[in-house]
């Protein structure tokens, strides 16, 4: 049996750290400073990332600046709509079982253009191309019980949290996420970028 080191931080420091850095970026004060070599070769020794992101792919959204996180401090996984897939499973299972992060967020973000597709093909019965559609498949249960009356704006903002939360429950009740929360203290939260402010809202 491989006996781990605890993490580094615990999820609430880990989580704390994440408010601190996005208030930074949003102060105008991130840090970036200037990657020395010896930090570099520190690194290349191995990782021990406080936090994993499940962001979209967005290129509005990148994690590392938007909580001002330096190297090797996230562990940074994105797909569009912040969806799961067997690929996605497996590399947060690395996160949980090898790098032992304690805190695991999904990041969704305004104006997400998967989520909107999920809501044409649902509502509207758009079509899409049929890759994209295998990826709107994960989104679509999320819509379910949204009120499509409300404004297109409000819809979106509706959609965008439910889904980032659909994703939260599929993950908490996967059976690694219930033995490694009970087992490690580790914690699943989901938040919300806005791309008018920068500010991450997290849904807790």
């Amino acid at each position: 049996m491989t006996v781990h080191a605890p993490p580094a931080v615990s999820a609430d420091e880990a989580l704390a750290r994440l408010k601190e850095g996005n208030a930074r970026f949003l102060r105008g004060e991130a840090r970036f400073p200037t990657m020395q070599p010896e930090v570099l070769a520190d690194l290349a020794r191995g990782q021990q990332p406080y936090a994993t992101i499940l962001g979209c792919s967005d290129s509005r959204v990148p994690p590392e600046l938007v909580f001002d996180a330096g190297f090797g401090e996230l562990f940074v996984i994105r797909v569009a709509g912040n969806v799961l897939g067997p690929s996605i499973l497996g590399t947060l299972q690395y996160a949980g079982a090898h790098l032992r992060t304690p805190l695991f967020v999904v990041l969704g973000h305004e104006g997400c253009g998967a989520v909107q597709a999920a809501i044409g093909s649902k509502f509207h019965g758009a079509e899409h191309g049929s890759r994209i559609e295998v990826l709107l498949e994960s989104i679509l249960p999320a819509l379910d019980g949204l009120d499509s009356r409300r404004s297109p704006e409000e819809l979106l903002a509706d959609a965008v949290e439910a889904n980032v939360r659909h994703t939260v429950e599929a993950l908490l009740d996967t059976p690694e996420a219930k033995a490694n929360r009970l087992a490690r203290g580790m914690k699943l939260v989901g938040a919300i970028y806005e791309l008018h402010s920068g500010r991450v809202r997290f849904l807790e």
